[in-house]
């Protein structure tokens, strides 16, 4: 094998590899959007309709899909920018090397004790809550304008954030990791037009920070004491506080670790048959 040959095959498997990924984040940031999801099921809906204009020979159809075609993605570009620019901003924030910590088993039991101490003081005194984890997707833009706190996170401390006397109880506290990097966090709440009348701003900002980024939010309703999880744009609401515990504890697993518990179970299966 020559260098240059060499050089093409490696040259050709990186073009492949990029188009994968831009198609692998694309896909990740849509299926979690509606209005983006909308949007990529009406462009292959005229597609098709295309395709069956040209088989059977429809021709005013297939003239009328011509001009679609042909300004369609500009029109798409300019009615559907906010949903785009979405999708472009959740890839740009996108942690290429993961976490910015990924947490031992006990230091992830200590921080979900930790939270859960604060979520039931928060709940039997109807103190109004919104704790936002980070993942993989970075919250730097959250982070920047809120007030900065670099502390470990605490039962103590999240029950006096989240005090109705305290000046940035209103806003929402962020966790990197084990440490609560801020307070006072103002998020984009969701535009969901199915989402219930009923839920508040916590609430809307929780699914609306769930949908543009991989994050688990927790919300407390200051006006029920009912607790809830919002997490890939949707809404776990009113829990218990088992419920809760259990899938926090699930959503923080790392993936590497789900994928090897679900090895061991498959491995299991095959022994026991």
């Amino acid at each position: 094998m020559t260098l240059t040959s060499f050089w093409s095959i490696v040259t050709k498997i990186l073009d492949i590899s990029i188009v994968w990924l831009m198609f692998y984040f694309i896909l990740k940031n849509v299926k979690n959007n509606v209005k983006m999801i909308l949007i990529v099921k009406g462009v292959l809906l005229v597609l098709f309709i295309k395709l069956i204009s040209s088989i059977l020979d429809l021709y005013t159809v297939g003239l009328l899909l011509e001009y679609v075609l042909s300004w369609g993605p500009l029109a798409l570009i300019i009615i559907f920018q906010p949903e785009i620019r979405t999708v472009l901003e959740s890839i740009g924030r996108t942690n290429l090397l993961g976490r910015h910590k990924v947490l031992t088993v006990s230091e992830r039991e200590k921080m979900v004790y930790e939270i859960m101490e604060a979520i039931e003081y928060l709940k039997k005194n109807r103190f109004g809550a919104l704790i936002v984890i980070e993942r993989d997707i970075s919250l730097q833009e959250y982070i920047e304008p809120a007030t900065k706190i670099y502390a470990d996170v605490t039962s103590p401390l999240l029950g006096t954030i989240f005090f109705k006397n305290n000046p940035l109880h209103d806003g929402g506290v962020i966790i990197q990791g084990d440490q609560i990097t801020c307070a006072g966090s103002v998020f984009k709440t969701s535009m969901d037009p199915t989402l219930s009348k009923r839920l508040g701003t916590r609430h809307r900002a929780a699914l609306g920070v769930a949908e543009e980024t991989d994050a688990i939010a927790l919300i407390v309703s200051e006006e029920t004491g009912r607790i809830s999880i919002a997490v890939d744009g949707n809404m776990k609401y009113n829990l218990t506080l088992d419920d809760f515990k259990m899938t926090l504890l699930d959503e923080l697993k790392p993936k590497t670790e789900v994928f090897y518990e679900a090895d061991e179970e498959e491995s299991e299966g095959e022994e026991n048959a």
